[in-house]
């Protein structure tokens, strides 16, 4: 573990930290259920219905959460390498059993008066670390996908002015614009908005998955030829397979001087506005109308922490609020009336309180140095012979193939599913197995709080191994 971060930010895979773990959490528990305990001693609020005739023992209960826990995706595991879905930190936990004890909806201010207020205040001060101005701010959402379409529901009404009137008096057909390889939801967005996913003009992207300006620009004049409404481009700021970044910065001014919506789908690179060493990599995003960020991934919030920034949050109120007067007004705007969810977790506190526990330093040196493992793994790998990555690795993302002459693209493809089960059999290291290009890649997310320079040796170790034997099978195991 890294020297900034408490000894029971998360929980050692191997039990070094069990007592601090377990003292933390067992204060962590006696404050909830103390809470719980005097809870007819203060003013009201919630009851629940259950499967069984009869309530089950504890014994027996315990014994099926201990086998639904078992035969769950173990991130923990320091060979766990293959999403983004990391180990959440010890924080988040607590943020999680305690956000439940309260059992608060994010649907209005009286039914969460905190916690309503903590995400006003902690969204604001994370859209300003992303460069936004005074103005700006967000609502949170139960993942990426819902994030951008928050986005881009409010980019639509903003640009097309359809909040009311919706799409169908519109002389042109809306359109975007958006990698080829960003993430499906924006092509589900387009659907659910009523645009359709025909909408969404994917542009071609270079050798390192990065969107091509010239490209763009040749799909705008195409639309606007063909008598189409440009009115969006989404960037992406961390691609799902390869982990790069396309251009912000280029894009911002092509946005700007079309008059178009700038959106950034920075789901997982927004991370890096915590790391002074490569948080350059993010230059542009200060220029984005709405940005998409999830804590859930590279800062280790529990499932689920994603937010919806925006340059002026003044927005949401003027191009998307639905008054609800069943909630009962305030001095501050429902969140319930600003959000596409109503009804919602107060995840805003797991994600304060591992902000809190980790702080800005123990962040930075987690972010630092998954990239630098991964900059070490990728120079042992290229020593590799007829090995071919996907491009060049920018963030905490490897994406790699073997491809010995002599073999078929399917061919190919069986040989790197081999070695995916090869290094889970023999080395206890699991990596994903996406498409991408047309073919099946290795992609490694060294983002796990416990895997260190000694098992980016063992994952080259074992690609050596499987290369020198002359690309032998495996029998696939499970990681314990």
């Amino acid at each position: 573990m890294t020297d900034s971060l408490p000894d029971d930010a998360f929980i050692h895979s191997g039990g070094q930290n069990r007592a601090e773990v377990a003292a933390l959490l067992g204060r962590a528990l006696e404050l909830v259920v103390g809470l719980a305990s005097s809870a007819a001693d203060r003013p009201p609020l919630p009851n629940e219905p259950l499967i069984p005739e009869q309530p089950v023992g504890t014994d027996k209960l315990l014994t099926g959460l201990e086998h639904i826990l078992k035969t769950s995706m173990n991130p923990t595991h320091p060979g766990w390498l293959a999403h983004m879905d990391p180990q959440p930190s010890t924080a988040s936990l607590i943020g999680d059993l305690a956000a439940a004890s309260v059992n608060n909806n994010m649907l209005s201010l009286e039914m969460s008066p905190a916690f309503t207020r903590l995400e006003r205040a902690l969204l604001k001060d994370i859209a300003k670390r992303f460069g936004l101005p005074e103005t700006s701010g967000g609502v949170m959402a139960s993942g990426g996908s819902l994030a951008n379409l928050q986005a881009l529901a409010v980019a639509r009404n903003v640009k097309l002015g359809s909040a009311d009137e919706g799409l169908w008096s519109r002389a042109k057909r809306p359109v975007l614009f958006c990698s080829e390889v960003a993430h499906t939801s924006v092509q589900k967005a387009a659907m659910l908005l009523g645009f359709g996913r025909g909408a969404v003009r994917t542009v071609a992207v270079d050798g390192n998955s990065k969107l091509r300006l010239d490209k763009l620009e040749t799909a705008y004049e195409a639309a606007l030829r063909t008598g189409e409404e440009p009115f969006c481009v989404v960037a992406t700021a961390g691609t799902t397979t390869t982990g790069n970044i396309d251009p912000l910065s280029s894009i911002a001014d092509f946005c700007e001087k079309h008059d178009l919506w700038f959106h950034v789908d920075a789901a997982y690179g927004g991370a890096l506005v915590f790391s002074e060493t490569y948080r350059h990599l993010l230059t542009g995003v200060e220029q984005a109308d709405s940005v998409t960020f999830n804590p859930q991934k590279w800062l280790y919030v529990a499932k689920t922490c994603a937010l919806a920034l925006f340059r002026d949050i003044r927005v949401l109120e003027t191009h998307f609020r639905t008054a609800a007067p069943y909630m009962g007004q305030s001095e501050l705007i429902n969140l319930g009336e600003i959000s596409v969810q109503g009804t919602r977790h107060a995840d805003v506190l797991k994600l304060w309180l591992t902000l809190q526990h980790l702080g800005t330093s123990g962040l930075t040196e987690l972010i630092d140095r998954s990239i630098q493992l991964t900059v070490q793994l990728a120079e042992k790998l290229r020593a590799v012979p007829d090995l071919r990555f996907a491009g060049e690795p920018e963030t905490n993302l490897l994406c790699f193939r073997l491809e010995p002459p002599g073999h078929e693209a399917a061919e190919l493809d069986g040989l790197n599913g081999r070695l995916q089960r090869y290094l889970l059999e023999t080395r206890h290291i699991f990596l994903s197995l996406p498409d991408y290009g047309g073919a099946k890649w290795l992609r490694v997310v060294v983002l796990n709080p416990h895997a260190g320079e000694a098992h980016m040796e063992r994952l080259a170790d074992g690609v050596r191994a499987f290369r020198s034997a002359g690309c032998t099978s495996a029998t696939p195991a499970a990681l314990g």
